[in-house]
């Protein structure tokens, strides 16, 4: 399991396990809180073509699916 902590999701920089349409490498460019500093929003953006992608950023932690940095 991946570890991250919420505050530490923006900017962050992911890549993708299973490659789609030559979308590997990722980064966080939006994460949004409520009043309770829980996560509401969380936005990736593909490096290669600049698509935006909305995810659960629990997604994240699944080592499966994505490992923590550009690899």
């Amino acid at each position: 399991m991946n570890r991250i902590h919420p505050k530490a999701l923006y900017g962050s920089k992911w890549t993708k396990t299973h490659v789609e349409g030559k979308e590997r490498h990722f980064m966080v460019i939006d994460v949004e809180f409520d009043e309770n500093q829980k996560v509401t929003r969380c936005l990736i953006q593909a490096v290669i073509n600049h698509r935006l992608f909305p995810i659960d950023w629990r997604e994240l932690k699944n080592q499966e699916n994505w490992i923590m940095g550009w690899k």
